[in-house]
């Protein structure tokens, strides 16, 4: 299936029949990487599989995207095909667009899970800065450089070399879009959602620590933490049985 929004057509899919479930991936995924979820809640839900906008099966946007840009794209989703009071359940940067739609009450979320979700920026030590100040520094440098002789081929070998992995495996849009998001703190957004809100973490993640969890367990009035020791960043599938039974039991009483 698709639908139109702004300018992008957007591939998602139905599962199952009840009340409405929403499935946002992660960054450079897609909505197969949410399946196993949509498997073990389409015989009480209506799911719904999303490909994000620049991912999967959907267009890339055409300019780079901020965070608002994403949560405006999710109200959206839930606007045009009429979706009353969803249940929404993000991993990573799905998560984000669910605190940045919901924080901003551009959608009356039933329930709201998120798992290793982004949105907050992490406390990181001061090495982390000097690296990123001589990276800068040293491409400030060599962007001044004339590309001749193979310096163009050099240039873009160092800074795919330095850039995380995430970065090198994006396209060029989305590069850019993952710069503008990287570091937009949500926490003042938080305490806006008034929904039951089921955390999901694994202990060992090092892209969204667990110290974020916490955090965001603190802020959000309505909300509770579930860890899975020696999990990383994606807990939910690392521990998929379990995980689904921790939302059966979340989601008892909406089926």
């Amino acid at each position: 299936m698709q639908v139109r929004i702004q300018d992008w057509d957007i591939s998602y899919e139905v599962m199952g029949q009840g009340n409405p479930v929403i499935l946002l991936h992660g960054w450079l995924c897609d909505r197969e990487t949410m399946r196993p979820i949509a498997n073990g809640l389409c015989e009480n839900f209506k799911v719904y599989l999303v490909d994000i906008v620049g991912f999967g099966k959907s267009d890339l946007p055409e300019h780079p995207l901020n965070t608002n840009d994403f949560g405006d794209f999710l109200a959206e989703f839930v606007n045009q095909l009429e979706i009353k009071n969803p249940i929404l359940i993000g991993h990573s940067n799905g998560g984000r667009m669910i605190i940045n739609c919901v924080g901003r009450g551009m959608v009356d979320a039933r329930k709201v899970v998120l798992m290793d979700s982004a949105g907050l920026v992490p406390k990181r030590k001061p090495k982390y800065y000097v690296k990123v100040g001589i990276f800068k520094a040293g491409k400030a440098v060599l962007n001044k450089l004339p590309d001749v002789g193979g310096m163009k081929d050099f240039k873009e070998k160092l800074f795919n070399h330095v850039g995380s992995s995430d970065y090198r495996s994006s396209a060029p849009v989305l590069r850019e879009t993952m710069k503008n998001i990287v570091n937009e703190d949500m926490s003042e957004l938080l305490p806006n959602i008034k929904a039951p809100t089921l955390l999901i973490w694994g202990t060992n993640d090092t892209d969204t620590p667990i110290a974020d969890a916490k955090k965001m367990e603190t802020l959000i009035p309505n909300a509770g933490l579930v860890e899975y020791p020696n999990s990383g960043h994606f807990a939910y599938l690392q521990n998929l049985p379990n995980c689904i039974s921790v939302l059966n039991e979340f989601f008892k009483n909406d089926k």
